[in-house]
């Protein structure tokens, strides 16, 4: 079950939000089924809180376990 699998993503376009979201940085993904049906993901960005913004500005990756534990340890 990919319920509870913790996803990031890698921005790949920053056009219009450069002091939000930087080019090429790992952002942890927010699970929100409803706005992903209409293309989009809540990712928790440079201030710390979430917003949402269009999927196609990111890549999904799987990300080494040691990174994604060092992630939760900085929550």
């Amino acid at each position: 079950n990919d319920q509870n699998k913790v996803q990031f993503v890698v921005c790949i376009d920053n056009s219009d939000y450069p002091a939000s979201l930087e080019l090429h940085k790992i952002y942890q993904l927010v699970p929100d089924k409803e706005i992903e049906l209409d293309g989009d993901v809540r990712i928790v960005d440079e201030s710390g809180e979430d917003y949402i913004f269009s999927a196609s500005r990111f890549v999904e990756i799987q990300l080494p376990v040691e990174v994604i534990q060092s992630f939760q340890n900085a929550a």
